[in-house]
Protein backbone atom coordinates (compact mmCIF):
# COMPACT_ATOMS: atom_id res chain seq x y z
CA UNK A 1 0.00 0.00 0.00
CA UNK A 2 1.48 3.50 -0.82
CA UNK A 3 2.20 5.47 2.06
CA UNK A 4 -0.37 8.33 2.68
CA UNK A 5 0.82 12.51 1.85
CA UNK A 6 0.52 13.12 5.13
CA UNK A 7 3.48 10.33 5.83
CA UNK A 8 5.84 11.17 2.76
CA UNK A 9 5.12 14.94 3.32
CA UNK A 10 5.25 14.33 7.20
CA UNK A 11 7.33 12.10 9.32
CA UNK A 12 9.34 10.88 6.06
CA UNK A 13 10.48 14.13 5.91
CA UNK A 14 10.80 14.64 9.59
CA UNK A 15 13.12 11.50 9.64
CA UNK A 16 15.06 12.52 6.52
CA UNK A 17 16.35 15.56 7.56
CA UNK A 18 15.12 17.51 11.03
CA UNK A 19 16.85 21.12 9.77
CA UNK A 20 14.54 20.93 6.60
CA UNK A 21 11.83 19.97 8.40
CA UNK A 22 12.17 23.17 10.50
CA UNK A 23 12.32 25.16 7.61
CA UNK A 24 9.46 23.72 5.92
CA UNK A 25 6.90 24.02 8.99
CA UNK A 26 7.56 27.48 9.15
CA UNK A 27 6.45 28.17 5.59
CA UNK A 28 3.12 29.01 4.39
CA UNK A 29 0.67 26.03 3.53
CA UNK A 30 0.19 27.43 -0.38
CA UNK A 31 4.29 26.51 -1.08
CA UNK A 32 4.36 23.85 1.77
CA UNK A 33 3.39 20.63 -0.17
CA UNK A 34 5.60 21.68 -3.52
CA UNK A 35 8.70 22.30 -1.77
CA UNK A 36 8.36 19.69 0.62
CA UNK A 37 8.12 16.91 -2.51
CA UNK A 38 10.68 18.80 -4.31
CA UNK A 39 12.90 18.00 -1.75
CA UNK A 40 11.20 14.13 -1.24
CA UNK A 41 12.48 13.71 -4.47
CA UNK A 42 15.72 15.30 -4.49
CA UNK A 43 16.80 13.08 -1.54
CA UNK A 44 15.71 10.63 -3.19
CA UNK A 45 18.22 10.64 -6.27
CA UNK A 46 20.79 11.89 -3.76
CA UNK A 47 20.46 8.36 -2.05
CA UNK A 48 20.69 6.49 -4.97
CA UNK A 49 23.66 8.77 -6.26
CA UNK A 50 25.48 7.74 -2.51
CA UNK A 51 24.64 4.44 -2.71
CA UNK A 52 28.85 3.29 -3.21
CA UNK A 53 28.74 -0.37 -2.86
CA UNK A 54 26.44 -0.39 -6.28
CA UNK A 55 28.45 0.07 -9.56
CA UNK A 56 28.21 3.66 -10.97
CA UNK A 57 26.65 2.32 -13.91
CA UNK A 58 23.89 1.18 -11.98
CA UNK A 59 23.69 4.04 -10.21
CA UNK A 60 23.73 6.06 -13.48
CA UNK A 61 20.75 4.13 -14.61
CA UNK A 62 18.42 4.16 -11.75
CA UNK A 63 18.88 7.84 -11.64
CA UNK A 64 18.31 7.80 -15.00
CA UNK A 65 14.85 5.63 -15.42
CA UNK A 66 13.96 7.77 -12.38
CA UNK A 67 14.17 11.03 -14.38
CA UNK A 68 12.27 9.45 -17.05
CA UNK A 69 9.32 8.88 -14.53
CA UNK A 70 9.71 12.48 -13.41
CA UNK A 71 9.29 13.78 -16.63
CA UNK A 72 5.98 11.46 -17.43
CA UNK A 73 7.85 10.06 -20.28
CA UNK A 74 7.56 6.50 -18.94
CA UNK A 75 5.25 4.79 -16.49
CA UNK A 76 7.91 1.50 -16.03
CA UNK A 77 7.20 0.70 -12.12
CA UNK A 78 10.93 1.53 -10.46
CA UNK A 79 12.02 -1.13 -7.99
CA UNK A 80 15.06 0.38 -6.17
CA UNK A 81 14.69 -2.50 -3.66
CA UNK A 82 18.52 -3.61 -4.14
CA UNK A 83 19.94 -0.19 -3.20
CA UNK A 84 17.48 0.00 0.02
CA UNK A 85 18.89 -3.19 1.34
CA UNK A 86 21.96 -1.09 1.22
CA UNK A 87 21.01 2.04 3.47
CA UNK A 88 21.78 2.37 6.66
CA UNK A 89 19.18 5.08 7.46
CA UNK A 90 16.05 4.04 7.79
CA UNK A 91 14.42 7.04 6.41
CA UNK A 92 16.69 7.16 3.19
CA UNK A 93 15.91 3.06 2.92
CA UNK A 94 12.21 4.42 3.70
CA UNK A 95 12.65 6.85 0.08
CA UNK A 96 13.47 4.33 -1.85
CA UNK A 97 11.09 2.14 -1.00
CA UNK A 98 8.60 4.39 -1.44
CA UNK A 99 9.41 5.83 -4.51
CA UNK A 100 6.42 5.23 -6.39
CA UNK A 101 4.28 7.05 -3.41
CA UNK A 102 6.40 10.30 -3.77
CA UNK A 103 6.27 10.34 -7.81
CA UNK A 104 2.36 10.00 -7.51
CA UNK A 105 1.97 13.12 -5.56
CA UNK A 106 3.37 14.72 -8.72
CA UNK A 107 0.10 14.33 -10.16
CA UNK A 108 -1.52 16.09 -7.19
CA UNK A 109 -0.13 19.23 -8.25
CA UNK A 110 -1.18 21.81 -10.48
CA UNK A 111 0.26 21.79 -13.80
CA UNK A 112 2.28 24.60 -12.90
CA UNK A 113 3.45 24.04 -9.77
CA UNK A 114 4.00 20.25 -11.68
CA UNK A 115 6.76 21.55 -13.58
CA UNK A 116 8.69 23.71 -11.51
CA UNK A 117 9.07 20.70 -9.33
CA UNK A 118 10.30 18.86 -12.47
CA UNK A 119 12.41 21.36 -13.59
CA UNK A 120 14.49 21.54 -10.65
CA UNK A 121 14.74 18.28 -9.93
CA UNK A 122 16.33 17.55 -13.46
CA UNK A 123 18.66 20.26 -12.89
CA UNK A 124 19.65 18.64 -9.56
CA UNK A 125 19.98 15.10 -11.41
CA UNK A 126 22.20 16.22 -13.90
CA UNK A 127 24.34 17.55 -11.03
CA UNK A 128 24.26 14.17 -9.67
CA UNK A 129 25.28 12.43 -13.08
CA UNK A 130 28.25 14.70 -13.34
CA UNK A 131 29.00 13.60 -10.12
CA UNK A 132 29.18 10.09 -10.49
CA UNK A 133 30.98 10.18 -14.11
CA UNK A 134 33.67 12.54 -12.60
CA UNK A 135 34.22 10.31 -9.18
CA UNK A 136 31.92 7.17 -9.40
CA UNK A 137 34.55 4.93 -10.99
CA UNK A 138 36.77 4.59 -8.27
CA UNK A 139 37.41 1.55 -6.62
CA UNK A 140 36.52 1.41 -3.08
CA UNK A 141 39.51 1.98 -0.45
CA UNK A 142 41.27 -1.08 0.46
CA UNK A 143 40.08 -3.05 3.33
CA UNK A 144 43.17 -2.11 5.19
CA UNK A 145 42.58 1.49 4.79
CA UNK A 146 44.74 2.44 1.87
CA UNK A 147 43.33 6.22 0.40
CA UNK A 148 41.51 6.33 -2.63
CA UNK A 149 42.96 8.36 -5.64
CA UNK A 150 41.63 11.61 -5.33
CA UNK A 151 40.02 13.20 -8.73
CA UNK A 152 39.48 16.76 -8.48
CA UNK A 153 37.77 19.29 -10.81
CA UNK A 154 39.59 21.27 -13.79
CA UNK A 155 37.90 24.31 -13.30
CA UNK A 156 36.51 27.33 -11.16
CA UNK A 157 33.66 27.38 -14.05
CA UNK A 158 33.02 23.31 -13.19
CA UNK A 159 32.66 24.23 -9.37
CA UNK A 160 30.31 27.47 -10.49
CA UNK A 161 28.31 24.83 -12.68
CA UNK A 162 28.59 21.89 -10.59
CA UNK A 163 27.10 24.51 -7.11
CA UNK A 164 24.25 25.83 -9.68
CA UNK A 165 23.42 22.31 -9.98
CA UNK A 166 22.45 20.43 -7.05
CA UNK A 167 21.34 23.95 -5.08
CA UNK A 168 21.79 26.92 -6.88
CA UNK A 169 18.88 26.32 -9.24
CA UNK A 170 16.76 25.39 -5.85
CA UNK A 171 16.77 29.46 -4.88
CA UNK A 172 15.31 29.93 -8.27
CA UNK A 173 12.84 27.12 -8.01
CA UNK A 174 11.85 28.55 -4.66
CA UNK A 175 11.55 31.63 -6.15
CA UNK A 176 9.50 31.24 -9.14
CA UNK A 177 7.27 29.07 -6.77
CA UNK A 178 6.94 31.69 -3.75
CA UNK A 179 6.24 34.75 -6.34
CA UNK A 180 3.42 33.09 -7.83
CA UNK A 181 1.65 31.83 -5.11
CA UNK A 182 2.88 34.68 -2.40
CA UNK A 183 3.04 37.76 -3.63
CA UNK A 184 2.80 37.92 -7.47
CA UNK A 185 1.76 41.47 -7.64
CA UNK A 186 4.75 42.67 -4.97
CA UNK A 187 6.64 45.38 -6.34
CA UNK A 188 9.60 43.48 -6.17
CA UNK A 189 12.77 42.79 -8.96
CA UNK A 190 12.32 39.92 -9.98
CA UNK A 191 15.26 39.47 -11.97
CA UNK A 192 17.30 40.46 -9.04
CA UNK A 193 15.24 38.18 -6.83
CA UNK A 194 16.27 35.44 -8.73
CA UNK A 195 19.80 36.04 -9.39
CA UNK A 196 20.17 36.45 -5.52
CA UNK A 197 18.26 33.37 -4.98
CA UNK A 198 20.77 31.58 -7.29
CA UNK A 199 23.96 33.00 -5.26
CA UNK A 200 22.02 31.59 -1.97
CA UNK A 201 21.69 28.31 -3.33
CA UNK A 202 25.67 28.51 -4.23
CA UNK A 203 26.63 29.81 -1.15
CA UNK A 204 25.13 27.19 1.15
CA UNK A 205 26.60 24.29 -1.07
CA UNK A 206 30.07 25.93 -0.93
CA UNK A 207 29.42 26.01 2.89
CA UNK A 208 29.22 22.77 2.51
CA UNK A 209 31.83 21.85 0.76
CA UNK A 210 34.56 23.68 2.61
CA UNK A 211 33.20 21.81 5.93
CA UNK A 212 33.15 18.57 4.67
CA UNK A 213 36.35 18.84 2.41
CA UNK A 214 38.46 16.52 4.26
CA UNK A 215 35.57 13.94 4.39
CA UNK A 216 35.39 14.16 0.56
CA UNK A 217 39.30 13.66 -0.01
CA UNK A 218 39.15 10.87 2.08
CA UNK A 219 36.54 9.68 -0.61
CA UNK A 220 38.89 10.56 -3.07
CA UNK A 221 36.61 13.92 -4.26
CA UNK A 222 37.95 17.21 -4.30
CA UNK A 223 35.52 19.80 -5.24
CA UNK A 224 38.30 22.65 -5.02
CA UNK A 225 39.46 22.81 -8.96
CA UNK A 226 42.93 21.11 -9.62
CA UNK A 227 43.94 24.57 -11.80
CA UNK A 228 43.60 26.55 -8.19
CA UNK A 229 45.33 24.32 -6.18
CA UNK A 230 48.00 24.13 -8.91
CA UNK A 231 48.92 27.67 -9.08
CA UNK A 232 49.30 27.75 -4.85
CA UNK A 233 51.60 24.62 -5.72
CA UNK A 234 48.98 22.39 -4.06
CA UNK A 235 47.82 19.24 -5.19
CA UNK A 236 44.35 17.05 -3.79
CA UNK A 237 46.75 14.65 -2.44
CA UNK A 238 48.60 17.24 -0.32
CA UNK A 239 45.93 20.01 0.30
CA UNK A 240 45.52 18.37 4.12
CA UNK A 241 49.02 17.46 5.31
CA UNK A 242 50.08 19.92 7.77
CA UNK A 243 52.84 20.60 5.52
CA UNK A 244 50.70 22.47 3.58
CA UNK A 245 49.15 24.17 5.94
CA UNK A 246 51.04 27.76 4.99
CA UNK A 247 50.42 27.29 1.40
CA UNK A 248 46.03 26.00 1.73
CA UNK A 249 44.81 28.01 4.40
CA UNK A 250 45.03 31.52 2.26
CA UNK A 251 43.32 29.73 -0.84
CA UNK A 252 40.80 28.33 1.69
CA UNK A 253 40.06 31.34 2.96
CA UNK A 254 39.45 33.00 -0.38
CA UNK A 255 36.66 30.03 -0.82
CA UNK A 256 35.34 31.03 2.43
CA UNK A 257 34.73 34.68 1.40
CA UNK A 258 33.53 33.46 -1.76
CA UNK A 259 30.65 31.42 0.50
CA UNK A 260 30.10 34.71 2.49
CA UNK A 261 29.50 36.75 -0.76
CA UNK A 262 27.01 34.58 -1.77
CA UNK A 263 25.18 34.10 1.22
CA UNK A 264 25.63 37.98 1.64
CA UNK A 265 23.41 37.93 -1.67
CA UNK A 266 20.73 35.37 0.25
CA UNK A 267 20.40 37.78 3.25
CA UNK A 268 19.52 40.77 0.46
CA UNK A 269 17.18 38.08 -0.89
CA UNK A 270 15.81 37.63 2.48
CA UNK A 271 15.24 41.09 2.90
CA UNK A 272 14.03 41.99 -0.06
CA UNK A 273 10.97 39.46 0.04
CA UNK A 274 7.89 41.86 1.08
CA UNK A 275 7.91 42.58 4.70
CA UNK A 276 4.60 40.54 5.44
CA UNK A 277 5.67 37.22 4.12
CA UNK A 278 7.81 37.02 7.55
CA UNK A 279 7.27 33.05 7.54
CA UNK A 280 9.55 32.99 4.04
CA UNK A 281 12.08 35.46 5.41
CA UNK A 282 12.31 33.34 8.55
CA UNK A 283 12.55 30.29 6.54
CA UNK A 284 15.11 32.09 4.31
CA UNK A 285 16.89 33.45 7.22
CA UNK A 286 17.39 30.22 9.25
CA UNK A 287 19.93 28.65 6.92
CA UNK A 288 21.44 32.17 5.59
CA UNK A 289 22.51 32.71 9.57
CA UNK A 290 23.52 28.98 10.13
CA UNK A 291 25.95 29.09 7.04
CA UNK A 292 27.36 32.99 8.33
CA UNK A 293 27.70 31.15 11.45
CA UNK A 294 29.77 27.51 10.07
CA UNK A 295 31.44 29.91 8.11
CA UNK A 296 32.56 32.39 11.12
CA UNK A 297 33.85 28.81 12.93
CA UNK A 298 36.02 27.75 9.60
CA UNK A 299 37.78 30.67 9.39
CA UNK A 300 40.29 30.66 12.23
CA UNK A 301 40.29 26.49 11.54
CA UNK A 302 44.00 24.62 10.82
CA UNK A 303 44.36 21.74 9.16
CA UNK A 304 43.87 19.82 11.89
CA UNK A 305 40.75 20.88 13.10
CA UNK A 306 39.29 21.31 9.92
CA UNK A 307 40.13 17.26 9.74
CA UNK A 308 37.27 17.30 13.03
CA UNK A 309 34.44 18.48 11.20
CA UNK A 310 33.77 21.98 11.88
CA UNK A 311 30.29 22.61 13.25
CA UNK A 312 27.57 25.31 14.76
CA UNK A 313 26.70 23.87 18.28
CA UNK A 314 23.10 22.84 18.69
CA UNK A 315 22.84 25.80 21.35
CA UNK A 316 23.72 28.38 18.50
CA UNK A 317 21.44 27.16 16.43
CA UNK A 318 18.94 26.54 19.11
CA UNK A 319 20.02 30.31 19.84
CA UNK A 320 19.59 31.48 16.44
CA UNK A 321 15.74 30.33 15.97
CA UNK A 322 14.67 31.74 19.37
CA UNK A 323 16.68 35.46 18.19
CA UNK A 324 15.21 35.10 14.66
CA UNK A 325 11.85 34.62 15.68
CA UNK A 326 11.92 37.63 18.47
CA UNK A 327 13.60 39.80 15.95
CA UNK A 328 11.00 39.59 12.99
CA UNK A 329 8.58 42.24 13.80
CA UNK A 330 11.72 44.54 15.12
CA UNK A 331 13.15 45.78 11.37
CA UNK A 332 15.93 47.25 13.52
CA UNK A 333 16.89 43.94 15.17
CA UNK A 334 16.11 41.71 12.56
CA UNK A 335 19.10 43.68 10.26
CA UNK A 336 21.57 42.78 13.21
CA UNK A 337 21.25 39.06 13.18
CA UNK A 338 23.17 38.73 10.38
CA UNK A 339 26.25 41.16 11.75
CA UNK A 340 26.10 38.98 14.92
CA UNK A 341 26.12 35.73 12.97
CA UNK A 342 28.88 36.81 11.51
CA UNK A 343 31.00 37.61 14.78
CA UNK A 344 34.57 36.07 14.55
CA UNK A 345 35.26 33.24 16.88
CA UNK A 346 38.42 33.15 18.96
CA UNK A 347 41.08 31.63 17.39
CA UNK A 348 41.98 28.06 18.68
CA UNK A 349 38.29 27.44 19.86
CA UNK A 350 36.74 26.85 15.81
CA UNK A 351 34.28 23.95 18.11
Amino acid sequence: MSAPRTVLLGDLLKATSRSFYLTLRVLPRAVRPQIGLAYLLARTTDTIADTEILPAAQRLEALRRLRERILGRSQAPLDFAEAARHQGNPAERTLLEHVEASLALLATLSLNDADLVRAVLITITSGQELDLQRFGGQAPAAAAGAPRPRIALATEAELDDYTYRVAGCVGEFWTHLCRTHLFPRAPVDSAQLIADGIRFGKGLQLVNILRDLPADLQNGRCYLPRETLSAAGLTPETLMEPASEIAFLPLYRRYLDLAEGHLQAGWRYTNTLPYGQFRVRLACAWPVLLGFRTLARLRPAGVAQLQQRVKVPRGEVRSILFRSLVASPFPGIWRGLADSAQRPVPPGRPQ
